[in-house]
C-alpha cells in the first residue's frame, strides 16, 4: 500500500506542538493553575493535573512546597511513584499543623 504524501518533516511537527502548546496556555488564567499544572508535570501524574489545581488552591502553598522538596530530595532512581510520596507527606504535613492549631 503507497503512501498517498510524504512524511511530514520534523519542522512541521515542532511547529504543530508550538502551535497545541500556545493554544493550551489561553486556559490557564490564574497562577494557582499554573502552579498545580507544574506539580502534576514535575511529579509524573498528568492524568490527575486537576487535582493538583485543587490543592493549589486550596492547601497553604508552604506545605505543597514543603512536600515537593521532599519528593525531589529523595535519591533518584529509588522511588517509583513520586505522587504518591508526595500526598503521603503532605497529608502528614497538614495533620501536624492541625495538631499544633488546636488547644490543649
Amino acid at each position: 500500500m503507497a503512501r498517498k504524501s510524504p512524511p511530514a518533516s520534523i519542522k512541521d511537527q515542532l511547529d504543530l506542538f508550538k502551535k497545541t502548546l500556545a493554544g493550551r496556555k489561553k486556559y490557564v488564567k490564574k497562577e494557582f493553575q499554573a502552579y498545580g499544572l507544574q506539580l502534576a508535570e514535575n511529579l509524573g501524574d498528568w492524568k490527575n493535573r486537576s487535582l493538583y489545581i485543587r490543592l493549589a488552591k486550596t492547601v497553604d502553598r508552604h506545605l505543597l512546597e514543603t512536600a515537593f522538596h521532599f519528593v525531589t530530595g529523595q535519591t533518584p532512581g529509588t522511588i517509583k511513584t513520586p505522587y504518591k510520596l508526595f500526598m503521603w507527606k503532605l497529608k502528614q504535613l497538614r495533620r501536624e499543623k492541625t495538631s499544633k492549631n488546636t488547644p490543649k
